[in-house]
């Protein structure tokens, strides 16, 4: 018997794992593929399955760990954070469903108990796929990925209170009086939140602290625990759903509830693969044939009737239509609850397996359906935007409010994305006197960035309608420090239909990207991992290194990388006079992965160089601080070069000679980079080239040799 059932496992693990792995090549949900795994191994396919009490055993479980974990995750603060958008969304989006799915239900000739179970179902949707799918495309972050996470902890929090009430109505059947039960069982929720509460308030948190000294003892307690209040919930007339829910509540204020999370999610998974292919086992091919018109009928209103309702609702309290449509989007599908809703009712009698299979047909039509939905939503936005201003105030306030503080001012530089890499490039950009203007999609971003004084606006990179609100007129740069070649395709190409005369600067993580961004019109390409792999190899590969395994005896070096605006970048190794004010010798320059020893007293040096000194620890400390210190800014900018035209006096002794004769980059440290004769125009003239009478020199250099060159013509 044993070994048939390790046999049936085997088989039944090795098809999720084949079905499994053609799902994710298609894009879809691994639970699509698990039902499909339950109806091939099940009375309708191969009927692999015997062993349907383990099956169901496996199946409970891994809802308690679901609930758990849900309960776990529980975050009220998200939905204080998010204001009244994320309850009435939610709560708007339920009541919505599940009236009109009530009425289509009676409308299709099913019983009322059995048209009340399907329009609950029909309200759910799925957060485990949801945050992922968010996850994956990163806008978990974004405004509309936290108003949906919002709508979805509300739905959660709904789908509980449903079950608490389905279970009131199920002891109501079996008694005299369903008024009497109901009563009962509040009583018993009363007592089990009381139980609870004080257990959060007294004996979990020291508990906890003793049970976390040892990380698999966490685990251990925390499956325990949930197993136990499901059991507890059960047995005072509740579901084990409901117990496992407030499992999950009474450990989430501890400060154990991610790291107990985190190693909870794979053991979640893998035991609802068996309640998916228990459940697919249990249906009857030809009762889902039977029920597929009713189906087309629910998955149509789920699939657009519920991101209308989000819509409407998110467009009344006035956000941009962009964001109800994504946010919408994500209610377009039923969920995992919705199932185990159902079979709940069919454990109770409520419904038949002909109702379990309508609503698993559903949900199989609309999590497959709506996961390309949300993959895809941004080229969705872009082709039916036109037909969505019927969503949209005339003015969306809510996020009009969001970045209309710094309206007015202009930048230099408008930098997209504001995480770490994008906050290291606003703060040196800022630190060399430019003015910037950042964007970023995560709201609490945003309110950090204006803390520190950064000028902030709230926006998405793949948003075409924020370049409306940004200053690209006095703008130099567009920068987008944001990976994701959807993210940096969409803004280059809004960009150019804008008009925008500046240059764009765009993020790639591999050659293929930035190959492919150069070839669509970017004119710088970012590499933040490339040029930190390469910095990081050029610090493990330094010539202090060699030096010091050259040497038989031990000597003191030292290392100091020049950074732009350090006062020693632009002179040569002779002006510093390193030697002579601190003792200190220059032995090596490292420099773009070449060393460069002993170089010599006319050596130039340049920004990024790494030093490699040698001298007494005294001394070096004393050649550092020289070394990095900075140029002031002033000081930077009256010697920065500039470009300028200088025309030829008419009696200018210039007037027959050659470039190479005036030699003007070594008498006034200037450079002629084109000559405007008349019409024509000379771009990097050649040294042969006479200067004629009218000739204007297109000239760089500091404003100091500027001068002097026009001091120099007669």
């Amino acid at each position: 018997m044993t070994e048939h059932i390790f046999t049936e496992m085997a088989l039944i693990l090795g098809i999720s794992a084949a079905l499994g792995f053609l799902a994710t090549r298609l894009k879809q949900p691994l639970i699509v593929a698990f039902i499909a795994v339950g109806i091939l191994v099940g009375p309708s396919g191969l009927n692999l399955v015997a062993s349907h009490e383990q099956l169901h055993l496996l199946a409970e479980m891994g809802i308690a760990i679901l609930l758990f974990v849900v309960g776990l995750k529980l975050d009220l603060h998200l939905i204080r954070t998010m204001g009244p958008v994320a309850l009435a969304t939610g709560l708007g989006q339920v009541l919505f469903t599940s009236v009109f799915g009530f009425l289509i239900a009676l409308g299709l000739g099913m019983s009322p108990i059995g048209a009340l179970y399907v329009a609950v179902a029909l309200t759910f949707s799925s957060t485990i796929i949801i945050v992922k799918l968010l996850s994956d495309k990163r806008e978990i972050d974004s405004l509309h990925g936290r108003i949906a996470i919002g709508f979805l902890i509300v739905q959660d929090i709904a789908v509980v209170l449903a079950m608490i009430l389905l279970t009131a109505i199920g002891a109501g059947g079996e008694s005299d009086s369903l008024l009497l039960a109901s009563l009962g069982v509040i009583v018993k929720g009363v007592v089990l939140l009381g139980a609870v509460g004080l257990l959060m308030r007294f004996v979990l948190p020291r508990l906890m602290d003793q049970v976390a000294r040892s990380q698999e003892l966490l685990l251990l307690f925390s499956i325990a625990w949930a197993v136990l209040l499901a059991t507890g919930g059960e047995v005072l007339g509740f579901s084990k759903e409901v117990g496992a829910f407030l499992a999950g509540i009474s450990l989430a204020t501890t400060p154990y509830r991610e790291a107990i999370s985190s190693r909870l999610v794979s053991l979640r998974d893998f035991l609802l693969l068996f309640f998916f292919i228990n459940l697919g086992s249990q249906l009857d091919l030809s009762v889902l044939g039977a029920q597929l018109g009713a189906a087309l009928i629910f998955s149509l209103f789920v699939l657009v009737g519920n991101p209308i309702i989000v819509m409407i609702i998110m467009g009344l309290m006035g956000y941009r239509k962009r964001t109800g449509f994504l946010a919408g989007l994500t209610v377009a599908q039923i969920s995992e609850f919705s199932l185990i809703l159902a079979a709940l009712g069919l454990s109770l009698g409520h419904i038949d397996q002909e109702t379990m299979g309508l609503v698993t047909l559903v949900g199989l039509i609309t999590i497959g359906l709506s996961t390309y939905m949300i993959i895809y939503s941004h080229q969705l936005y872009e082709r039916i935007s036109p037909f969505l201003g019927i969503f949209e105030r005339r003015i969306p306030h809510r996020e009009h409010d969001e970045d209309s503080s710094e309206r007015s001012e202009d930048a230099d530089v408008i930098l997209f994305g504001l995480g770490r890499y994008g906050r290291n490039i606003a703060a040196n950009l800022l630190a060399r006197k430019k003015k910037v203007l950042g964007v970023d999609f995560d709201p609490q971003i945003v309110s950090e960035c204006r803390r520190q004084g950064l000028p902030v606006r709230y926006g998405d990179a793949e948003d075409p309608e924020i370049l409306e609100h940004l200053p690209l007129h006095s703008t130099q740069w567009v920068v987008n420090a944001t990976p994701g070649r959807e993210a940096n395709l969409t803004l280059l190409k809004a960009l150019r239909a804008h008009g925008f005369a500046g240059k764009v600067v765009l993020t790639a993580h591999t050659p293929d990207e930035a190959q492919m961004y150069r070839e669509a019109g970017a004119d710088k390409v970012l590499w933040p991992f490339v040029d930190a792999a390469e910095q990081a190899v050029d610090y493990l590969t330094t010539s202090a290194d060699t030096i010091s395994a050259g040497i038989p005896w031990p000597v003191t070096l030292g290392e100091v990388r020049l950074r732009p605006g350090a006062r020693a970048v632009g002179m040569h190794i002779r002006d510093l006079d390193l030697r002579a004010r601190t003792g200190v010798s220059i032995i090596a320059v490292d420099r773009a992965g070449r060393s460069h020893f002993d170089p010599g007293p006319d050596f130039l040096l340049m920004a990024a160089d790494r030093l490699v000194l040698l001298g007494s620890r005294e001394s070096l400390d004393q050649a550092a601080r020289l070394l990095e210190e900075r140029e002031p800014l002033d000081a930077q900018s009256g010697g920065a070069f500039r470009i300028e035209e200088v025309p030829l006096e008419p009696d200018s002794s210039w007037i027959g000679r050659s470039l190479a004769e005036l030699d003007l980059r070594g008498r006034c440290g200037i450079t002629i980079i084109g000559i405007r004769r008349g019409q024509e125009k000379i771009t990097s003239p050649s040294p042969a080239e006479m200067l004629r009478a009218g000739d204007v020199l297109v000239v760089v250099g500091s404003l100091e040799s500027l001068r002097s060159a026009r001091c120099q013509q007669p």
